[in-house]
């Protein structure tokens, strides 16, 4: 908001100074900054949720049979699935 000048139209009368509001209410300066900050707010939320898992980080080197790899990957198939490398169901198939 702020205060306009009185002036002269073309045709030359006078027109009284006022209050005049000549922003709509979207235009504010802080708009950018703001728009900037719930961009990095939900970019870093996905970054969070993707990256959050609670799944120790198991490979078939870790184990010395293929039984307690089986036995590993068997406890829970979607956190191990890395030990099926050809997705057949049998962890680990190089170990004896």
């Amino acid at each position: 908001m702020g205060y306009r000048r009185g002036y002269y139209r073309k045709d030359g009368t006078y027109v009284q100074g006022h209050f005049a509001n000549n922003r709509s209410k979207f235009s504010n300066k802080n708009n950018g900054c703001i728009l900037i900050i719930l961009v990095f707010i939900a970019f870093s939320s996905m970054i969070s949720c993707s990256e959050s898992s609670d799944c120790p980080t198991k490979t078939c080197g870790d184990f010395s049979t293929q039984a307690q790899a089986q036995a590993t990957y068997d406890s829970n198939r979607s956190c191990y699935k890395n030990l099926d490398a050809d997705g057949d169901g049998k962890a680990c198939e190089s170990l004896k």
